[in-house]
């Protein structure tokens, strides 16, 4: 009951914020991030009013499993990003921005937080500045794609953005298990080669050919159906089961196989949209059944952002640095490598821009990163969370004001806007169905006599 309770209350929370952040025109996501802040444990939940808010952060992470399961079905929508026919023509293109855009983040963290360091040798340590230079490669990829539904974003920009950040997160895990392993180095003295270069490479092959395994699985079982319910079912079923299988670990010898679920689930919906004729409508119908899903996703990422880092100046001050210094190297990696690989004009100005957002998988990073030590972890978490909240607070609206400026993100026509005031009308006028359908029919017949006499008139017009 209680699960339950939090559940349809974070819901219920994050839909009735987008009325209000409407008036504002800001994001879909960004209300439900606000949403979660005012009904999490520093705000709502402080008063200790049980169902008003979640009164403690493991009320939170109570809900963990709806989080993963969120970013399994984000990670296989952005994986039908990857289709061969549209590879051809952008695959160079994703693979030099997606990986310059990421290092170059690196490099400008790890230069700004060493001169801090430099300056304040007891503020921060080397091993905490190499890590922190890892995490700022990753990118939120659920903040980006809920941009681009709520939208329906089309053209370049956005045909390059997705899998730019698809492989943003591969890059990521590569550069973050090296960079941590250097800092554990500095920290214990000991070399770790194994978990320096072999364990994420290990990770990300493994995480590849699970995901093609059961991309191609899951193709070859829709064709026992006939029925689109049963093949979307099947298709929920997969990725559920997919992200259960990402979740699994074990060694072998010295080595440590795991998984990584985002990219098992990024591949495998790269491997059905390539392999099952069926694949646009399923995955069109799968991402109708989990909007609510990701609603819930967002509000539970807000309810766990932790408002105490404010209170330290310390980490205000090397949050506002690392933050900067993300920025540019986002924007500027992005631009330069755009620019190398002739994309549009556009494409080189707006790139970067879209690439800010950072949530979950940097949070993942930074709890990795608790293995370095109780004082040196606890730093590189608040750090992140403090960027976190800037992040996810201000990134989507750039997001949304980068693919308009861009073009890709149109205002809706007259057209739509004047029908849907029509139907609204209609549909108060008439409360029962069948009056409100036969209305809605002949209006939208009257609709289409005009638009012919108008064509007519044009055709007339023209000839003359």
């Amino acid at each position: 009951m209680t699960t339950l309770l939090s559940v349809s209350m974070a819901i219920l929370a994050g839909l009735l914020m987008t009325r209000i952040s409407r008036l504002a025109k800001l994001p879909n996501v960004t209300a439900y991030l606000v949403s979660g802040v005012v009904i999490g444990p520093f705000v709502l939940g402080a008063l200790g009013i049980d169902h008003l808010g979640f009164t403690s952060l493991g009320q939170v992470e109570a809900l963990d499993l709806a989080s993963d399961i969120a970013l399994g079905f984000i990670a296989f929508s952005i994986g039908s990003e990857f289709r061969l026919a549209e590879l051809k023509a952008i695959g160079r293109q994703t693979f030099v921005v997606g990986v310059f855009q990421a290092l170059t983040a690196t490099l400008f963290v790890d230069a700004a937080l060493f001169v801090f360091h430099i300056l304040r040798p007891d503020v921060l340590s080397v091993a905490q500045t190499i890590t922190l230079g890892a995490i700022a490669t990753a990118t939120a990829p659920a903040a980006t794609l809920m941009v681009v539904r709520q939208y329906k974003a089309k053209g370049p920009l956005t045909n390059l953005l997705l899998p730019v950040v698809a492989l943003d997160d591969a890059v990521g895990l590569i550069v973050f298990a090296v960079s941590f392993g250097i800092a554990k180095t500095l920290v214990t003295g000991n070399v770790d080669m194994v978990s320096i270069l072999v364990n994420p490479l290990v990770e990300i092959v493994c995480s590849l050919g699970l995901g093609a395994f059961m991309g191609w699985l899951l193709t070859q079982l829709e064709k026992l159906f006939n029925s689109n319910t049963n093949r979307l079912n099947m298709t929920i079923a997969f990725v559920f089961l997919t992200v259960a299988l990402s979740m699994a670990e074990f060694q072998i010898g010295p080595v440590t196989v795991g998984f990584s679920s985002l990219l098992v689930c990024m591949m495998l919906g790269t491997v059905f949209c390539n392999c099952c004729p069926l694949s646009g409508d399923l995955m069109y119908l799968a991402d109708k059944w989990s909007s609510p899903v990701l609603a819930l996703f967002f509000v539970l990422c807000g309810a766990e952002l932790d408002l105490s880092v404010f209170a330290s100046g310390t980490i205000v001050l090397v949050g506002v640095v690392y933050i900067l210094a993300r920025s540019a190297g986002k924007y500027l990696g992005a631009r330069v490598s755009a620019k190398a690989t002739h994309c549009s004009p556009e494409i080189c100005k707006y790139l970067g821009v879209t690439l800010l957002p950072q949530a979950g998988v940097a949070l993942g990073m930074c709890t990795t990163a608790m293995e370095l030590g109780p004082e040196q972890g606890s730093l590189i978490r608040n750090i992140t969370l403090f960027a976190v909240l800037i992040y996810e607070l201000v990134g989507p609206l750039m997001t949304k004001m980068a693919l308009t400026a861009a073009g890709d993100i149109q205002p809706k026509s007259e057209e739509i806007t004047t029908r849907r005031q029509r139907k609204l009308a209609v549909a108060a006028a008439h409360p029962d169905v069948a009056g409100r359908m036969n209305a809605l029919q002949q209006a939208d017949r009257k609709a289409e006599a005009k638009a012919a006499a108008q064509y007519k008139d044009r055709r007339k017009t023209k000839a003359s």
